[in-house]
């Protein structure tokens, strides 16, 4: 059983260690948590992994974020995997740093790169896992605060967050969308 990992992000050196890109880091902790390494391919950066039988093709689109659907779309089809073994890892304004939040359908929320997944895949029935960056910042200054750097505070509790949300993605798999949600949206 083949399932899709997409974590949300931009490309670059200056988007590394930023808000936006978290969907890369826990995908990035994935991979170091199994051992695997990402390369480049057809609009994104893949990895693959394997769990107790599973099959997880981990992308991290170079499409940009308001153009993830591209990348996302073209995995789903180029590995024949269904809609309902995707996840989609991103950031959530609305959430507390550091919490998780795992749904099988929803909204964009107001988020470019789940809008584009939605309008390429024409459904907005796919999993997501969303992680909270906060809303701390000044009216007006969003673009600023998403795309800068965590604070020290931040980043000493980042690699603990980063690690549940891996697990997660894993659990997602392994015991399917309802348990994941039931274990880890309360923690």
């Amino acid at each position: 059983m083949k399932y899709l990992i997409a974590g949300l992000g931009n490309i670059g050196a200056e988007y590394a260690g930023t808000r936006h890109n978290i969907g890369f880091d826990v995908l990035e902790e994935m991979t170091r948590s199994s051992g695997t390494s990402f390369r480049s391919d057809r609009y994104a950066d893949v990895a693959e992994l394997r769990a107790k039988g599973r099959h997880f093709i981990l992308i991290k689109p170079t499409t940009f974020m308001n153009l993830s659907g591209k990348a996302v779309r073209y995995w789903l089809d180029q590995e024949n995997i269904t809609i309902d073994r995707l996840l989609v890892v991103t950031d959530d304004l609305a959430l507390p740093f550091g919490k998780i939040r795992i749904r099988a359908k929803g909204s964009d929320g107001g988020h470019n790169g789940l809008k584009n997944i939605a309008e390429l895949l024409r459904s907005e029935t796919y999993a997501r896992l969303r992680f909270g960056i906060a809303g701390n910042f000044q009216r007006g200054a969003q673009v600023d605060y998403v795309l800068g750097k965590w604070t020290d505070e931040e980043r000493t509790i980042l690699p603990d967050r980063l690690q549940k949300a891996a697990s997660a993605c894993i659990s997602f798999g392994l015991a399917g969308i309802q348990t994941t949600m039931n274990q880890f949206n309360n923690q």
